[in-house]
């Protein structure tokens, strides 16, 4: 028997929310699906007006539904801000070149400008190249590395005051799960945080920290939204799978332990004795880092230098074992990126080749002729339609 809105009580309720298992129509359930993304922000206090916010756009539902949500709260509560889309291309082929094409459409939808960054370009690398020389097993941990700094790159270039990034709850608790079971104090003290990387270069904020994926779903659905949805084909083999399979079991018994982990995670308190490490910057790159040379130096020398296990795992050991010394200099396009306080500057994107600087047999291997046919390239923004 058909049974009304539990808000309006007045039009037929077509779904049920995953969330709270309300029985609500569409227009009731947009508008609290809003509300509550704008409660998040306004309670934590992520924006300020005037601000430029550059938002992290994959082409799937969530960056999408995150690029929708955050132009209609924009307008709806004036916020001030100025929304720029920020893309990065990894450079696997049938999925993120598909992908990308929903983001130029949602581009020229939203009548957002867009910035798109590749791993060729910044690194000299595509994913599909890595996954040749590293196998399926853990180019998850080349991939997310690489991502991350691929995105602040971006932003410095836009000159943007944050990133928002579409994690949901759901990824939020998966990322709890997973650092306990690394026994990753550090990672775990901080995971549950709406903004991070307050010491880097650009702060990120998470507007759907208490957004559930099914809701984001449903939302794209209802609305229509252009959203690719294939998943990758690197990621089944991820160890964040495991955790999702786990943290879906929950759900399906107990829809809350979605939210309660993220709380746990919130109301952690760790031993003041407790060794967490330091942050610092490195050495090479000055990207921070807890180490001497950051986890994408140390992936990308190993690439570089034909031994792509050196930066995973135990990194230290495999470099005693190879003699490699933590102030090798490589020169290669991680060079360009210089950190000075906690701001960081890109400089021109050009190869060691480019520069004349390719005195070392390891650098650039088997990349030489890429290197200069690039050399004269530099990253662009892609202009507003």
């Amino acid at each position: 028997m058909p049974i009304n809105c539990i808000r309006c009580d007045k039009n037929k309720a077509i779904l049920k929310r995953p969330k709270t298992a309300d029985a609500m129509c569409k227009e009731c359930f947009f508008f609290v699906f809003e509300e509550e993304i704008h409660k998040t922000i306004s309670d934590s206090g992520i924006f300020k007006p005037g601000e430029k916010i550059g938002i992290g756009a994959s082409g799937g539902k969530d960056s999408t539904v995150l690029a929708y949500v955050l132009k209609t709260l924009n307008e709806r509560y004036s916020y001030g801000l100025e929304l720029i889309l920020i893309s990065v291309d990894e450079g696997i082929t049938g999925y993120r070149d598909d992908s990308l094409e929903s983001v130029k459409r949602n581009q020229v939808e939203y009548n957002l400008p867009l910035k798109v960054v590749t791993y060729d370009d910044l690194y000299g690398w595509t994913m599909d190249e890595i996954v040749k020389k590293v196998g399926r097993k853990n180019n998850c941990t080349f991939c997310g590395v690489f991502r991350r700094q691929a995105l602040d790159r971006g932003g410095l270039l836009l000159g943007v005051n944050k990133i928002v990034t579409g994690h949901n709850a759901d990824d939020l608790a998966e990322t709890v799960l997973m650092n306990v079971l690394r026994g990753d104090i550090g990672r775990l003290q901080r995971c549950t945080a709406i903004t991070t990387g307050n010491e880097g270069a650009i702060p990120r904020c998470k507007p759907f920290k208490y957004t559930y994926e099914k809701e984001i779903v449903m939302y794209a659905y209802f609305k229509k939204l252009d959203y690719f949805s294939t998943e990758c084909v690197y990621s089944p083999n991820a160890y964040r799978g495991y955790a999702r399979a786990y943290i879906k079991d929950l759900e399906a018994i107990r829809p809350r332990s979605i939210i309660d982990i993220i709380h746990s995670g919130e109301k952690l308190a760790v031993k003041k004795d407790a060794k967490l490490p330091i942050q610092g910057v490195c050495e090479r790159c000055g990207y921070i880092s807890s180490m001497n040379l950051c986890k994408a130096c140390n992936l990308l020398e190993g690439l570089n230098r034909g031994l792509p296990k050196l930066g995973i795992g135990k990194t230290q050991r495999l470099r005693k074992i190879y003699n490699l010394s933590p102030s090798y200099s490589l020169n290669s396009s991680m060079n360009n990126l210089s950190l000075t306080s906690s701001q960081l500057s890109l400089n021109e994107v050009e190869s060691c080749c480019a520069r004349g600087e390719n005195n070392n047999e390891s650098c650039c291997s088997n990349k030489n002729s890429s290197c200069q046919n690039k050399q004269n390239q530099k990253l662009e923004t892609i202009p507003d339609f």
